[in-house]
């Protein structure tokens, strides 16, 4: 992946330790259980332990400790890949909306390192790159990237910049009212969790929209290279609920699918790439 060609957003923060804006710890109103479910289910792609970022939310009225963090040491070639990657996802995402008559509104991208608090609530480099609605933020440790090579055997840029595109996905999402569609469901009785729940259809969606990114950015800077598709496909496939329970537990639990099988994140991927249409990527219609 040729990255440098890839437009230099200036919404990358680099974390100067436990950041994240606004009061949201202790001493005032705690986070409702909606935005809990929601945290929880839009908020972990590659996940490895929701409950790490759950279990420091304030849930009402208590004092809730923020995970130590500390000030993130940036490698400064890798802060430039994730404002090029970032800078091409707000191109393309703004052109999208423009093109539908809607005004793209820029996500900021908070690299931090050790622990972060948000609006979400706090979270430690457990949980993975997330994305947070109240804030408006993907937060990424750095530190997952090897990871992501090293536990996952995923390897290669496009990969890395597959991981920053689903998280944009979810803020696409948000912008477009799916998360307040998706809670108003839950409050009806909607199932969230499993094969067929609306946790798996959202993170398939996100997968669907970094898709079409990977489309519109390659017709716009050529930049893609030969096997960059092959590894983003490969990362999807090795982060499926499925593959993740196996390693995990040696087995597979269906009922408690929250992101989709690999076959269906590779699935997913490919039809926004294929088809560079936001349309495509309805996965809360039939079968996902």
């Amino acid at each position: 992946m040729d990255w440098q060609k890839g437009e230099r957003s200036q919404n990358v923060e680099v974390d100067s330790g436990g950041g994240g804006g606004g009061p949201r710890f202790g001493g005032g109103r705690g986070m409702g259980i909606g935005g809990i479910v929601i945290l929880a289910i839009l908020g972990l792609v590659f996940f490895k332990d929701p409950t790490a970022l759950l279990s420091q939310v304030d849930t009402g009225g208590g004092q809730v400790a923020a995970p130590s963090g500390q000030p993130a040491q940036v490698d400064p070639q890798q802060k430039d890949f994730v404002s090029a990657v970032l800078g091409s996802t707000e191109k393309t995402w703004a052109d999208i909306f423009a093109a539908n008559g809607k005004q793209y509104v820029d996500p900021k991208l908070d690299l931090f390192s050790g622990g972060v608090n948000t609006a979400c609530g706090a979270a430690s480099t457990a949980v993975g790159p997330f994305y947070c609605p109240g804030d408006q933020k993907v937060y990424l440790d750095l530190q997952f990237f090897q990871e992501l090579q090293n536990r996952f055997n995923a390897a290669g840029d496009f990969a890395r910049a597959y991981v920053i595109a689903h998280e944009v996905g979810h803020h696409v999402q948000n912008l477009l009212g799916v998360f307040d569609q998706v809670e108003r469901a839950r409050r009806q009785g909607a199932r969230m969790e499993g094969a067929d729940g609306l946790s798996v259809r959202q993170e398939l969606q996100a997968d669907c929209f970094a898709g079409v990114w990977a489309n519109h950015s390659q017709q716009r800077l050529q930049w893609l290279q030969a096997g960059d598709i092959e590894s983003a496909l490969n990362a999807a496939s090795k982060i499926g609920d499925d593959a993740l329970q196996e390693q995990a537990r040696g087995r597979v639990v269906p009922d408690s699918f929250t992101h989709g099988t690999s076959a269906q994140r590779v699935k997913w991927f490919r039809t926004g790439f294929d088809s560079g249409n936001v349309g495509s990527c309805n996965t809360f219609s039939g079968t996902p």
